[in-house]
């Protein structure tokens, strides 16, 4: 078994220490004399090209024993090193040298303090995301509780509209045509109800008389079903020029509805038509508040209706009428829609011809944009009304709104209309053709209108006209006579 380092090395060194107790004290010197004494007796050679045999000095017995005993100590340490001790060893060594760097250079290193977590308030984020879902809640309950009213018609108004079903339109078209009128709030909604039903909604073209009130499912039912279809149809034409008045009388004549409750209702209109929002806030010294809107037509109507479906069918009438291209020509001429109808109304009852309605118009055009020559528009049906209507139908007698629609008092147009206008007088009025007539009389019996330029041209022409009416008086005569 090798010995370990430790013992190896003692053992050199106690021989070493036994051999220098034999030697005496002046061995290096007696052995540099030596080294002199053999150097002296070997002859110098200049020439190393001869066989001369060199001979080492020979060691001593101490040099020998040295070397013997370094090469011993090599050999037993090289023998130890590969030794599993030694390996062993050395490992344990550089581990423990190896940590020790490390604690050095980490020693000098600044340390770095931990920082410690600050402990985040956790309550105002949940109080943000509890205000959130609250408000989302809510938000979404308002939703429900809109569509759900709106569904059901709950606080909805009670007014009937009317509302114009095209042919062949689908759910999607009604729907918007529903919202367009203020009978429903949500298309989608109402598309999906009717989709959730599952019915075959074939709806039926036409007028339908329909509430915000009424429920999906009514407006639905009222849509796919003809409730008139047993209702007996009543036909009833309206001319040109009538009044207000006497298409009420009428309207209860033909067993329509009540002449009082229809006008009570026509003059509060509020049925949302696109003309309503064109008309004057103001009403002062205005008689009947939507004269001149009751258009002439033929109508169709079912026997007992109420007030209000009358009346919107008849908006609507008036309502269609007026299309964009009218209402740009009265901002053109700077007319609000209550003068127009006024100014229409009375070259209406003035002119028996509509070939006649464009050149009365220019008349009354040139009175108006001459005020200081012309302050009045002297119109006899304006005088006529004013005694004829307004005044039996006043509950309180008032000078002031009786001379106010008498042009022949006032200047300018009266404050309302006096008859209802078809839509030749309304457009005679928006071609306002340019002409030199200031005057006009008319033949009542051959409809024929007479114009001038002066007064006395148109003194001329009331003779004229006068003198046509006794000619035609005695040729009555005469044929009664033979």
């Amino acid at each position: 078994m090798p010995k370990d380092n430790d013992s190896l090395i003692n053992d050199i060194l106690n021989e070493l220490a036994n051999k220098s107790k034999d030697t005496p004290d002046n061995t290096n010197i007696a052995s540099l004399q030596k080294d002199e004494e053999y150097s002296e007796d070997v002859p110098e050679v200049n020439d190393f090209s001869d066989n001369t045999t060199f001979f080492e000095p020979q060691k001593d017995e101490d040099e020998m024993f040295i070397e013997n005993a370094l090469e011993t100590s090599e050999e037993a340490l090289s023998e130890a090193t590969d030794s599993p001790v030694f390996d062993e060893e050395n490992n344990r060594k550089e581990k423990y040298n190896s940590e020790r760097l490390n604690n050095e250079h980490h020693a000098n290193r600044p340390v770095k303090k931990k920082k410690k977590k600050k402990q985040r308030n956790r309550l105002p984020g949940v109080l943000i995301l509890t205000t959130l879902i609250f408000a989302i809640s809510i938000s979404l309950s308002l939703v429900i509780i809109a569509f759900g009213k709106d569904v059901l018609g709950i606080g909805k108004s009670e007014t009937t509209q009317l509302v114009v079903i095209p042919e062949g339109a689908s759910t999607q078209d009604i729907s918007l045509i529903l919202e367009r009128e203020g009978i429903i709030k949500s298309p989608k909604c109402f598309q999906l109800f009717a989709k959730l039903g599952k019915k075959n909604n074939i709806y039926i073209a036409g007028e339908h008389f329909l509430r915000p009130n009424m429920a999906y499912e009514t407006i639905i039912q009222n849509l796919t079903t003809n409730a008139n279809a047993n209702k007996e149809v009543v036909e009833v034409t309206f001319p040109e020029g009538i009044t207000l008045v006497d298409a009420s009388l009428k309207l209860e004549e033909e067993g329509v509805c009540s002449a009082d409750e229809f006008m009570f209702y026509f003059n509060a209109g509020g049925f949302n038509f696109e003309f309503e929002n064109k008309l004057n806030a103001s009403t002062d010294l205005k008689f009947y508040r939507m004269e001149g809107f009751f258009f002439p037509d033929t109508y169709f109507f079912y026997k007992d209706m109420t007030p209000e479906e009358v009346c919107q069918k008849i908006y609507l009438n008036f309502d269609n009428k007026m299309t964009d291209e009218r209402y740009a020509k009265m901002e053109t001429l700077n007319l609000s829609l209550d003068d127009l109808v006024t100014f229409a109304s009375v070259v209406q009852a003035e002119a028996p011809r509509f070939e006649d309605m464009k050149m009365v118009a220019s008349v009354f055009w040139n009175r108006l944009n001459n005020p200081d020559t012309f302050p009045k528009l002297e119109s006899d049906p304006t005088s006529k009304y004013a005694n004829n209507v307004i005044k039996p139908h006043m509950d309180v007698y008032d000078n002031a709104t009786i001379e106010a629609y008498d042009t022949y008092s006032s200047q300018g147009l009266p404050p309302g209309a006096i008859c209802n206008p078809g839509i030749e007088a309304i457009d005679a009025v928006l071609a306002a053709i340019p002409s030199e007539n200031f005057f006009f009389y008319a033949n009542i019996d051959t409809k024929i209108t007479y114009f001038a330029k002066t007064n006395e041209e148109h003194e001329a022409n009331i003779a004229m006209v006068k003198q046509q009416y006794e000619d035609a008086e005695a040729a009555r005569e005469a044929e009664e006579n033979e």
